[in-house]
């Protein structure tokens, strides 16, 4: 199963446990769900190992952690719609009718394509993010907040869209108050700001107060959430200070929550940062250009990887861009060569959907990590300076 390519909801939902759904609470799913990253807005594994995710890229594994999250609920919920429809129906109730955020998907005439290419566009902050500042938060963290909006409107379709900003509304007001509180902001703290604002789907002028954004916290997810989110935006270093336990104590009174319900969410963050650290973008101590390398060369490989065998046969019937890949093995190819072997490659990329993000505005800048990999794909032959493995 590939989230990357057509046909991937219709491949999970079939392959689908039900069995393994109906005998999961709803407190262990979302306990899952925080340990697969989800809930972090990191996106580890898969939830509850319904796929191996050792093949997958972060993005592929929020697809899927996302898409089980709204079959979820679904599956929780007495409700005679059908998911996809129903999902597809959603996105549309909560999206601005004047400028919908999927407007130019809603022609498509299949709904489970539909709905890939709604989640695809969900889970990005933007699909332009390349270019905007090497901007590495490549997976939207406030997910779940769509997740609880669908089970709402399982039950209730009424003012859905204003539910939803309202949520949001109040996550901002709360997480911001314990980060704006800190006498002094770490890099983790600035890093988290960036990643919560670029998440928000729509921007307030003026927002709730806190009293008005606790009061409109009232579900047991609503609750669970919005104590991990603080609790993320708490941790550095492992150190909750005086001020920040203060505001998780008003907290927990304010939500008539109890002491164990926090120490937990408090000891879970630890041990997912402890666990993942190197594996979490923003906990990185790398600059920004450096993380945006790392992460879009583990893209550019598994992506070259997955579709070799249809790279290899397109490849061989170019003899230039063969000989302009081998020359790139050797040494740098001038500008007239490296515009010959790009518009050559993007012909090649046309006919392989999956390696469609190369279109994407920006996408050219990933084009000198593909140059960088492919040649490892070719027989050996082809690169004299390749010193092969020994057993």
């Amino acid at each position: 199963m590939n989230p990357s390519a057509n046909g991937w909801i219709k491949k999970l939902l079939d392959d689908l446990s039900e069995k393994k759904y109906s005998e999961t609470v709803e407190y262990e799913f979302y306990m899952r769900l925080k340990k697969a990253g989800f809930i972090y807005g990191s996106n580890i594994n898969v939830v509850l190992d319904i796929v191996k995710p050792f093949d997958l890229t972060e993005e592929e594994r929020c697809k899927i952690n996302l898409l089980l999250a709204f079959y979820f609920v679904y599956s929780k919920t007495q409700t005679q719609k059908n998911f996809v429809d129903s999902l597809i129906q959603y996105y549309k109730a909560i999206s601005n009718q004047k400028r919908s955020f999927f407007e130019e998907l809603f022609s498509d005439k299949s709904p489970n394509s539909l709905l890939e290419k709604m989640i695809h566009k969900r889970i990005h902050i933007d699909d332009n993010f390349i270019t905007k500042n090497f901007n590495y938060f490549l997976i939207n963290a406030l997910l779940f907040v769509d997740v609880l909006g669908y089970q709402r409107f399982l039950k209730d379709e009424n003012n859905i869209r204003s539910y939803v900003n309202n949520l949001e509304s109040a996550l901002e007001t709360i997480v911001f108050s314990v980060i704006n509180n800190k006498s002094e902001k770490t890099e983790y703290d600035e890093n988290l700001i960036k990643l919560f604002e670029s998440s928000i789907r729509h921007k307030n002028s003026e927002l709730p107060s806190y009293q008005a954004a606790v009061g409109f916290i009232n579900t047991p997810f609503e609750k669970l959430y919005v104590v991990d989110l603080v609790c993320m935006a708490s941790w550095s270093d492992k150190v909750v200070d005086s001020e920040e336990r203060e505001f998780l104590v008003r907290l927990k009174n304010d939500l008539e929550l109890d002491s164990e319900t926090i120490a937990k969410s408090v000891n879970d963050i630890n041990l997912f940062y402890a666990e993942h650290k190197d594996d979490v973008a923003f906990l990185s101590s790398k600059n920004l250009a450096q993380s945006f390398y790392d992460n879009s060369s583990k893209v550019v490989s598994k992506l070259i990887t997955r579709n070799s065998k249809r790279l290899i046969k397109e490849l061989s019937e170019s003899k230039e861009a063969m000989w302009l890949l081998a020359q790139s093995t050797q040494r740098n190819l001038t500008d007239e060569e490296q515009k010959k072997i790009q518009t050559q490659l993007l012909d090649i990329f046309k006919s392989i959907p999956s390696l469609a993000i190369f279109m994407l505005p920006g996408g050219m800048l990933l084009l000198p990590l593909f140059i960088k990999f492919i040649p490892k794909l070719l027989p050996s032959a082809f690169d004299d300076n390749r010193i092969e493995d020994k057993d």
